[in-house]
């Protein structure tokens, strides 16, 4: 029987569709769950630390779920029959929202379905990361997809709790869930092929030896930690100065849009500066967004501004970020380089950024939070001005 070495279906559109497809859906399951699921745990009257603790699960399960799944993939070469297997199993869990267990039961929950969809990021950025080879254009029409699938539901979503209220929010996992597993379904079943499966198990040590890399990631530390403080808590601090949850969901769509215009106009602006140059920028505009969000946040034009330095601050780093563990962590070492990328961000960051952002919250205030993401954000700066100068000296 012939082996999959040719991959016929890597130069034609079918698969980039398909790809294109599980990023609308996966993004829509996110645009909806991440903003109002704080929102859903306050109408269930829980206090704001506990609400930052289960959102914090999220954060937990990527400090091991996306490099054990990346381990997998490099070593079995099944990318794509990881995908269904994490969708299927997620959306088996979310029907367990649909009790009120209460807080362990609610965390559980959350664990069960958090372990697989924390893993299809990274994986799916793998296969994705062959599939386009470094065009960076075609890459950034995909994920563009994903944008609008994030801002859809994001928009919708908002408009039907203020509407409805939160009592939906079961409902529309299972939905957005459902179309997730469907997106799967329609990958291509593509596999690494035999001989590179066969080869051997390359260490990922040496690269994370080299200083370049190592600024990189701690860059990537702090600009993510920082982050947290939009991710886990915009919208309850939005809440707390009188927005309500449409405004609250058009302001999350402003940010999207932004996303969106990036990544239509990436293929031609990626290529003007060096990858840890966009780093050193997208950590200045981190900087610009926190300070506007923690002190004028009263103030709509602010969080206008802030919302539309998305584009910097998240959509040209994840691209950033992606292209530089592509560069260091090619051939076999690509699923564990990409799942580094989501533990060390949004895994250990996001447990810190969402427990110790809860903390501060209940506290001191959202705006004390604010002020300290923007602390955290001008470290992640120093750190990415400091891989720009280890590239320089790098043989």
């Amino acid at each position: 029987m012939a082996g999959p070495a040719a991959d016929p279906a890597a130069g034609s559109r079918r698969p980039l569709l398909a790809f294109a497809g599980l990023s609308a859906s996966y993004f829509a399951h996110i645009g909806f769950f991440n903003p109002y699921l704080p929102l859903w745990l306050q109408s269930l009257g829980m206090p704001i630390f506990t609400i930052s603790l289960l959102t914090s699960v999220q954060s937990f399960t990527r400090v091991f779920a996306p490099y054990a799944w990346g381990t997998l993939s490099d070593r079995t070469g099944e990318r794509v029959k990881l995908l269904r297997i994490s969708a299927a199993v997620a959306l088996a869990g979310s029907l367990g929202l649909w009790w009120n267990g209460g807080p362990w039961w609610i965390g559980l929950v959350l664990l069960v379905m958090f372990t697989h969809t924390s893993s299809m990021m990274s994986l799916t950025e793998a296969a994705l990361a062959h599939l386009v080879a470094g065009d960076w254009g075609r890459y950034g029409r995909i994920r563009l997809c994903g944008s609008a699938g994030f801002l859809l539901t994001v928009f919708l979503a908002g408009a039907w709790f203020d509407r409805f209220g939160m009592g939906h929010f079961p409902g529309w996992a299972l939905v957005t869930l459902g179309l997730v597993l469907f997106a799967t379904l329609k990958l291509p079943d593509h596999r690494e092929p035999v001989a590179a499966r066969g080869a051997v198990h390359e260490p990922v040590g040496p690269v994370l030896r080299r200083p370049v890399v190592r600024w990189f990631f701690a860059a990537l530390f702090f600009h993510i930690t920082a982050h947290f403080a939009i991710y886990g808590f915009l919208s309850l601090y939005l809440d707390s100065l009188g927005y309500d949850k449409a405004t609250i969901g058009a302001l999350w769509a402003l940010s999207v849009a932004a996303e969106v215009a990036w990544f239509g106009l990436q293929g031609r602006l990626v290529r003007r500066l060096r990858m840890p140059q966009w780093l050193l920028l997208c950590g200045a505009a981190a900087v610009l967004r926190m300070g506007l969000t923690a002190g004028l946040g009263q103030w709509a034009w602010a969080l206008v501004a802030g919302q539309l330095l998305h584009a910097l601050s998240f959509a040209a780093h994840h691209t950033t970020c992606i292209a530089v563990v592509t560069e260091h962590f090619p051939g076999r070492l690509r699923g564990r380089g990409q799942a580094l990328f989501t533990v060390i961000g949004y895994g250990f960051g996001g447990v810190l950024g969402m427990l110790a952002g809860g903390a501060m919250a209940q506290q001191l205030g959202y705006k004390p939070m604010f002020w300290a993401a923007t602390a955290l954000a001008v470290v992640g700066s120093l750190c990415a001005w400091r891989a720009t100068v280890a590239e320089r000296r790098a043989p």
